[in-house]
């Protein structure tokens, strides 16, 4: 395999930096448990935190970029994409890793294109990017109480869903992320 066959990726983990450890930041804790296991080191840039290196994942070697943005989550897509379009040209290389009301704890659905379905994270992207929808969205089930959403997602994550995200969950994004990784290849 020579290196221009590489399939290349950008993952971005969507996420408020001042709130780390809640269900709304949960993009951005897989982001450094991915960071973790590969042995990527995340390092502060303009606009946000970012890592980049060749990892296998699964049997596929991946070139791979990791971001976080500096920026709270709702106007994170002007950061989010700049470094994006430093990394990879096409939209369907960028992984977008967001908490999601909709789906079961522990639940993880991957899609491709499609709207930002009320998340104002990924709406900020899609404004960013000018329109283009066709990037993948991994939502990360987080559930949902009878609190307002707001209230919900604000709070930390259990001990159990923190471990769970960085450990067997992750296993789970890790599959889904090798699969992109062989369409993008």
């Amino acid at each position: 395999m020579t290196v221009s066959s590489i399939p290349r990726l950008f993952i971005a983990g969507l996420g408020n930096i001042p709130y780390p450890l809640t269900r709304h930041s949960v993009g951005q804790l897989v982001v450094d448990a991915l960071a973790y296991r590969l042995g990527i080191r995340m390092a502060s840039v303009r606009g946000g935190y970012s890592g980049h290196g060749t990892a296998l994942i699964g049997d596929t070697l991946v070139d791979l970029t990791l971001f976080k943005s500096k920026s709270l989550m709702n106007i994170s897509g002007p950061s989010i994409v700049s470094a994006y379009r430093q990394t990879v040209a096409n939209p369907n290389s960028m992984i977008v890793l967001v908490d999601s009301l909709e789906h079961r704890v522990e639940g993880l659905s991957v899609k491709l294109g499609g709207s930002a379905n009320g998340h104002n994270g990924v709406k900020s992207i899609i404004s960013a990017l000018g329109g283009e929808l066709g990037f993948y969205r991994f939502r990360i089930g987080v559930g949902r109480d009878q609190t307002d959403a707001a209230t919900y997602v604000m709070r930390q994550l259990s001990s159990h869903e923190r471990r769970y995200w960085e450990n067997d969950g992750l296993d789970l994004v890790l599959r889904e992320i090798e699969k992109v990784a062989m369409k993008a290849g």
